[in-house]
């Protein structure tokens, strides 16, 4: 392997890795805003993921569907991670940062796991396969109509 081509991979996965991230955070907003949790919004953000990932950082296939499932997957569990600190901090006045940082990666992980119910892990599965299906298939050409040829 090249050196251009591992330095492709690595920010291939750090762009994948961070797109995941914003999904995760956006959804969280949202969740917030109205104030339930909403699972279903996973399959918005898989198609999302793969269509931003099948069209800004690797061509449609195999590694794109990977890329597109990985980063929904990311998305899901962050989440799961990030209500978990906001309930942390509501329930001991803290703010979020200040809750993030005193619970670690493992107690936000261990309560979003916690509160993972079957409807959940079904979502981000069904979530996952269309992120991967979206990824592995090209974009339809469209066809150019002649206006002045009909």
């Amino acid at each position: 392997m090249s050196a251009r081509a591992l330095l492709l991979f690595v920010f291939t996965l750090f762009i994948t890795t961070m797109l995941g991230l914003a999904a995760g955070a956006t959804w969280m907003v949202v969740t917030l805003y109205l104030g339930r949790p909403m699972p279903w919004l996973a399959l918005l953000f898989g198609a999302l993921l793969a269509w931003t990932i099948r069209n800004g950082v690797r061509p449609p296939g195999i590694a794109a569907a990977l890329l597109a499932a990985f980063a929904t997957a990311l998305a899901t569990v962050y989440v799961n991670m990030l209500i978990a600190a906001v309930q942390i901090a509501g329930n001991m006045g803290m703010g979020l940062i200040e809750a993030l940082r005193t619970a670690g990666i493992e107690m936000l992980w261990q309560l979003a796991r916690l509160a993972l119910t079957p409807a959940d892990i079904g979502w981000a599965t069904l979530a996952m396969l269309l992120a991967a299906c979206l990824g592995w298939r090209a974009p339809r050409k469209r066809e150019r109509v002649d206006s002045v040829n009909r």
